[in-house]
């Protein structure tokens, strides 16, 4: 913004300078001409310095409306994969394995109550009462309508939204040791470049260049991890208010 005041003072004084020496030693008849060429480079300049203003003001719009859609279909991933887990034991490796599971996969209803019987001892010789917990199964539910209910639009959540070539997330799976313990992990992502491929190079630079709590920092949008045992994205929490 100094920058942009720097110009624009420079560029007034350059003008009033040329007016002046316009005015004082050049011809009656050119200077309808001059006058004319000075108006419309006021014009463009003005436009430019506009454009200036405004171009990080548009970026800021548009990178909020593409990053919320990108991020609605990364949480569809997550749900999916949560989901695919709690089934499976693990993180589904690609999306059609993904997808599948969705449309046809159901989870199990269960039941959990504290219960006891009578059981004979042999060291006292007499019958003991043993505490358990009693498992009912109750039913099933499929997991489209637990998560998706009447949408079917998991069926296109490998889609990266705006993106021009019809790129898809990069997802992967994996099972990591951490401290002994074998964890389930995945990773779903998408490069910035992809989604905000028709902004200003310099803006878009920026954009990659992030380091703050309060942005999507890095190259990529992602939610999970192949290192650590998470499946939190690296978006700040104005992604998940209702608002968005």
């Amino acid at each position: 913004m100094l920058n942009l005041i720097l110009i624009v003072v420079v560029i007034c004084l350059v003008t009033i300078g040329l007016v002046f020496l316009i005015d004082r030693f050049l011809p009656q008849k050119v200077k309808p001409i001059l006058v004319l060429a000075f108006g419309l480079l006021s014009i463009f300049l003005g436009y430019m310095i506009y454009q200036s203003i405004n171009a990080p003001i548009e970026f800021k719009k548009v990178r909020k409306e593409r990053f919320s859609q990108v991020i609605a279909k990364l949480k569809d991933i997550r749900d999916s994969q949560e989901a695919y887990k709690t089934v499976n034991g693990r993180f589904a490796s690609n999306f059609n394995s993904l997808v599948q599971f969705v449309d046809t996969g159901s989870y199990t209803i269960t039941q959990q109550k504290d219960s006891s019987f009578m059981r004979y001892n042999k060291v006292y010789q007499i019958d003991l009462q043993v505490d358990t917990i009693v498992v009912d199964t109750l039913g099933f539910v499929k997991v489209k309508d637990s998560l998706f209910k009447n949408d079917d639009r998991y069926k296109t959540m490998m889609n990266i939204p705006y993106a021009q070539g019809g790129e898809k997330f990069e997802m992967k799976a994996d099972i990591i040791d951490k401290q002994g313990y074998k964890a389930p992990v995945f990773e779903a992502k998408a490069k910035k470049d992809l989604v905000l491929y028709d902004q200003p190079r310099d803006l878009l630079a920026r954009e990659n260049a992030h380091q703050s709590v309060e942005e999507v920092n890095g190259t990529e949008i992602k939610v999970g991890s192949l290192t650590d045992v998470s499946t939190n994205g690296n978006w700040p929490p104005i992604y998940d208010r209702k608002d968005q």
